[in-house]
């Protein structure tokens, strides 16, 4: 007789990996909120920091106390997400980037271009892409408010994808858990344009591990149509829908459709207003994030990229050297030996990602929020089971067809 079934929901979630929510955990939580909001310069980092302090103290508390993790982590939601981003929308305050978005979208409503066409300080730069201008929309069309404002759309956007993304039983714990994490909880009070980005890569991966090409494609066209930083997604989802549909002829087509599928819905969201002003899309989405105009971008955590281009002769040169070395070395794994699954994927994505933000000349730890949410993604959609457990279903698996022919025989 089988000691053990072949694996159920239960069993699944049974084989969850624990994700943090113990006293401890929120209590450095509360501790990184606390120092944020007491070293940073920026008005709505310290109205989160100190928000988020008290939500996740209330955490650690119930934690301590016995409480559910479900509970401490509403909690958290609440004080670290829900309660500055009430009192940040009340007060109208904001991060630069939803200024910046809002702003894009007006232009592009009436210029055709998202981009001014001289920008002079730092605040005139847009470094997104076109379809960032989207988040704007909103406001652009129905004039400033609470409902209107970009943040609220980027964090819809990126909550909605990255719960696509994983499987039904997986959509309420994982996202929860993210949007608690500080380096989240964050950008979803105050605004941050890497949480859309972020949310569709995920999408896209899960999607091409799933056999889905076109699917994926669609999606990881939208978030290229966003940032530069989803571009590295494209060709980690080519790989993995190369190796998952089998080698040969299946595997080119379906990672051909998915590749164009991407370009032309980047193409078709980016190429207008690029056309529209080729000059100012130049000025503002390549040179100005490469540290190659007069204003200084103020992305400028001392991260080893920045640390080159600013403290040493040609550093700029080296760390563009460093980051294009970095990107190669990544393309070379993908042939070698290319992801097989998309947490794989994922994982290799993050990887790639984690070198670029920690080389690129403008670069701030906010960035980081792209592999942590890759990470997370992956660890949700196929977490390790005991492997003890795992001989015992492959070895029902495979005693299975004999105990039904001698069930048959009799």
């Amino acid at each position: 007789m089988a000691l053990s079934a072949l694996p159920t929901s239960p069993d699944l979630r049974r084989d969850r990996p624990v994700l943090p929510g113990d006293a401890a955990w929120w209590a450095f939580c509360a501790a990184t909120a606390l120092a944020l909001g007491a070293f940073s310069s920026l008005g709505p980092h310290r109205v989160w920091g100190a928000a988020a302090a008290l939500g996740y103290t209330a955490a650690a508390v119930l934690a301590a106390r016995g409480r559910s993790p479900r509970t401490a982590g509403a909690v958290a939601v609440i004080g670290a997400v829900l309660l500055p981003l009430v009192v940040l929308l009340a007060v109208d305050r904001a991060q630069l980037e939803v200024d910046v978005v809002a702003r894009s979208a007006g232009l592009l409503l009436s210029e055709g271009t998202p981009y001014l066409e001289r920008p002079t300080v730092p605040e005139d730069f847009n470094p997104y892409l076109p379809g960032m201008a989207a988040f704007g929309l909103p406001e652009a069309v129905a004039g400033p408010g609470p409902l209107t404002d970009p943040r609220l759309w980027m964090g819809a956007a990126f909550l909605g994808a990255f719960a696509l993304a994983l499987p039904a039983g997986a959509r309420r714990e994982a996202p929860r858990w993210l949007a608690a994490c500080p380096l989240v909880a964050l950008p979803l009070a105050v605004g941050g344009v890497d949480l859309p980005v972020a949310g569709l890569m995920c999408l896209g991966l899960a999607r091409a591990g799933q056999g889905r090409a076109g699917r994926a494609g669609l999606a990881l066209g939208l978030a290229a149509a966003l940032k530069w930083t989803a571009w590295p997604a494209v060709p980690v989802a080519l790989a993995l829908l190369a190796a998952a549909s089998g080698e040969g002829r299946r595997g080119s087509r379906a990672a051909l459709r998915c590749g164009l599928v991407a370009l032309l819905t980047a193409a078709a969201i980016v190429l207008p207003a690029a056309l529209r002003d080729p000059g100012a899309f130049r000025t503002h989405v390549v040179d100005f994030p490469l540290g190659l105009t007069g204003a200084v971008s103020s992305a400028a955590s001392p991260l080893p990229g920045h640390l080159l281009a600013t403290r040493l002769p040609g550093g700029r040169t080296l760390a563009l050297l460093l980051l294009g070395v970095s990107a190669l070395l990544l393309a070379v794994s993908l042939l070698v030996r290319p992801p097989a699954t998309g947490s794989a994927a994922a994982a290799r994505l993050a990887l790639g990602l984690l070198l670029a933000i920690a080389l690129m000349p403008a670069t701030r730890f906010g960035y980081l929020v792209h592999p942590l949410v890759l990470a997370a993604w992956a660890l949700a959609r196929q977490p390790p089971a005991h492997p003890l457990r795992v001989r015992e279903r492959v070895r029902d698996l495979v005693r299975a067809p004999v105990r039904r022919r001698k069930q048959t025989s009799r």
